[in-house]
């Protein structure tokens, strides 16, 4: 099995490399966007390339998972379209010493191989047994960061049709934009993210990947919480290992006491 280590390789941009679609890809006739829509929100910071590279991912879980708040996942449909959204809530997962991540006791299988693969690789697993949540590995075997939350920038039309033709419910009232990505499953219906991405490298593919964003949030602007769902875990479902950037209002789940912690 391929260990983490420190990757060597160049940072790809993505025209570096001419671009096929997969033929699984879902693919929206007529698109209801009309291509990349940028918004006050995303810009390149001077002297900083598009896309974060290999070395980005190549840290702790935690210092990770707070690094992704503002950073903008990108990602490529089969038919070009690009859909955008600034990250606003992660939670850390330290491995196998960790009760509520998949690799707590250091156990390794098919399905969490990507945990132990090197930082930056992609880690998709599925919930019962129908939704996705996607995962980016981090330093040390077996620790990764659960992306929860996205703010959308771009191609929100496109979410709203690809998050309506996934939902479980038949109610056919649309989406309000604060609800299409509040969560880890549903950042994963909005931009099609599924099995089929799993142990993928999100510092060189090429139908999605990371780009710096213009607001970084530090400091007081950072909440630290407990994470969500996890009651079993024992003393692990109280460590403030969930991050969200306060006051935004496309977080999850918003944790009131923390933030009055965290103002302390």
């Amino acid at each position: 099995m391929r260990q983490k280590k420190r990757p060597a390789e160049r940072q790809q941009r993505p025209s570096d490399t001419a671009w096929t679609p997969s033929p699984k890809e879902p693919h929206l006739r007529p698109p209801l966007t009309l291509g990349p829509q940028r918004s006050i929100y995303f810009s390149i910071p001077e002297g900083h390339p598009a896309r974060l590279g290999s070395e980005f991912f190549d840290q702790p879980a935690v210092p990770l998972a707070r690094a992704f708040l503002g950073q903008v996942l990108v990602r490529r449909l089969a038919d070009g379209t690009e859909l955008r959204g600034r990250i606003v809530e992660t939670e850390a997962y330290l491995g196998p010493e960790d009760e509520a991540a998949h690799s707590r006791g250091g156990r390794q299988t098919p399905r969490n191989r990507g945990m132990f693969m090197k930082p930056g690789t992609l880690y998709v697993y599925i919930i019962y047994g129908m939704y996705f949540c996607m995962n980016i590995s981090s330093q040390g075997d077996g620790a990764c960061v659960l992306l929860r939350a996205l703010e959308p920038l771009g191609g929100l039309e496109t979410m709203r049709q690809l998050r309506s033709n996934l939902r479980k419910s038949t109610v056919s009232r649309a989406l309000k934009d604060r609800e299409l990505c509040s969560g880890p499953s549903k950042l994963c219906q909005a931009l099609a993210i599924d099995k089929s991405f799993d142990q993928r490298d999100l510092a060189q593919d090429e139908a999605m990947w990371l780009e710096h964003g213009a607001q970084v949030p530090s400091g007081p602007a950072v909440v630290a919480a407990a994470r969500v769902g996890i009651g079993h875990a024992g003393e692990w479902a109280q460590k403030p290992l969930r991050f969200y950037i306060r006051g935004s209002p496309w977080v999850s789940v918003v944790d009131k006491v923390a933030e009055q912690d965290t103002r302390a």
